[in-house]
């Protein structure tokens, strides 16, 4: 988020709203705003969060290691 407070801000130029939505809703997706939402939505148990987070670092470590190695040049 940007500034200390915490709050986004999108400027509207020419009464373009459609554009700020765009903008806001790109801006919300990077933030990974929805995804936190997504989440909240339902109660995740201790042990359902830590696995989640496990497979996702996982995730992360292969997909490193994809890149490693295609930066290398094996394949």
């Amino acid at each position: 988020m940007n500034g200390v407070n915490g709050r986004m801000q999108i400027v509207v130029r020419d009464n373009n709203v459609d554009q700020a939505l765009r903008a806001l809703k790109k801006k919300l997706q990077r933030e990974g705003v929805y995804r936190e939402m997504k989440l909240r939505r339902h109660y995740e148990k201790p042990s359902e969060k830590r696995a989640r987070e496990k497979a996702a670092a996982v995730r992360r470590a292969r997909k490193l290691e994809r890149k490693r190695a295609e930066r290398d040049g094996v394949k």
